[in-house]
C-alpha cells in the first residue's frame, strides 16, 4: 500500500538569520559596543569608527561565510578535543634479547 506525499509548507524567513545591516545581529552589536569602548578610552571619534568599520567589515565577512560562526566559536571550549596528544599514556618500550633477559631501551 502506498502512502500519500505530504507536503509541509517552509518558509524562508526562519531559516534566514536576523541579520543588520547584513551582519549577524550579535556580532553587529559587538562591533557597535567595542566601537564605543574605544570612542570612550581614547576619547578619539576617528578611533571608534575606525574600530567600528573594521570589526563591522570582519562581521560582514564571518557573516557570509558562515552565519553560526559565532556560536560555534563560543561553543568550542565547552567540549573535549577528540585526540588530545599530551594527554595519552606514555609507555616504555623495551627489547627481549636472544637469551630472553628484557633490557630496557635508553
Amino acid at each position: 500500500m502506498e502512502t500519500a506525499r505530504k507536503l509541509h509548507t517552509v518558509y524562508r524567513s526562519i531559516n534566514k538569520p536576523l541579520t543588520i545591516w547584513g551582519v549577524e545581529r550579535r556580532l553587529f552589536f559587538l562591533a557597535l559596543l567595542m566601537g564605543s569602548a574605544t570612542f570612550d578610552f581614547f576619547a578619539s571619534l576617528a578611533g571608534g569608527a575606525a574600530m567600528f568599520g573594521a570589526l563591522y567589515l570582519l562581521a560582514r565577512w564571518a557573516t557570509a561565510s558562515d552565519p553560526q560562526l559565532l556560536k560555534i566559536l563560543l561553543n568550542s571550549s565547552k567540549f573535549k578535543a577528540r585526540y588530545d596528544p599530551p594527554s595519552t599514556p606514555v609507555f616504555d618500550l623495551g627489547r627481549i634479547s636472544k637469551d630472553g633477559e628484557t633490557r630496557e631501551r635508553s
